[in-house]
């Protein structure tokens, strides 16, 4: 028997992640509709999980002097819609009515600025070491309830560094697309009634 879905949208909002609202969003263009979704990697600091440093740096608290790293970012101003910890935890920072600011210059099938019409999801992760199980599962799931909300976004999953080859690099060679894509669609499958 099929369990009930874990996620679904109302206004913009992920139901059941957690809310930490950012301030590092703006409004979408006028009639932009949502076409795309982004897969990133973070870490902070680099390689290294856990601590808050993530969620703290969307809010802008990050304390820079806590490591050397972060100094070279200190200023920066960052968000995504969504971010999945290594636990599997799924926290919301930014409503997907509006326009997060996590792929920076950007282009996808020709189409410039993929902040105006994609969603962000960021893995608690680095471009050296795997993901956990847990990780795909959750984003297995969120990416389920986002295609069935935003239809245009059916086909159209792409990592950062597709969207801005040259600049970025995640999710990184560690992030198993084969694998996501086939636990996907038998999710999906096994989530139509029959």
């Amino acid at each position: 028997m099929q369990q009930a879905p874990a996620f679904h949208v109302k206004d913009g909002q992920l139901i059941g992640a957690r809310q930490v609202p950012s301030p590092n969003f703006n409004q979408r263009p006028d009639n932009t509709e949502i076409q795309l979704i982004v897969i990133h990697n973070i870490s902070l600091p680099p390689s290294q999980f856990g601590g808050g440093y993530i969620e703290q740096f969307f809010q802008n608290k990050l304390d820079w002097s806590v490591h050397p790293y972060f100094q070279t970012i200190q200023g920066m101003e960052v968000s995504a819609h969504l971010l999945i910890l290594r636990t599997g935890e799924v926290i919301q920072f930014v409503n997907f009515n509006d326009r997060a600011w996590h792929a920076g210059r950007s282009s996808y099938l020709g189409k410039k600025e993929c902040n105006n019409y994609s969603i962000g999801i960021e893995l608690e992760g680095s471009d050296d070491q795997p993901f956990e199980q847990v990780q795909y599962d959750a984003l297995v799931q969120v990416v389920a309830c986002l295609q069935a909300h935003y239809p245009k976004t059916q086909y159209h999953l792409a990592g950062h560094s597709d969207i801005a080859p040259g600049r970025k690099t995640d999710p990184g060679p560690y992030f198993n697309w084969a694998a996501f894509r086939e636990q996907l669609h038998h999710y999906k499958k096994a989530s139509i009634p029959e």
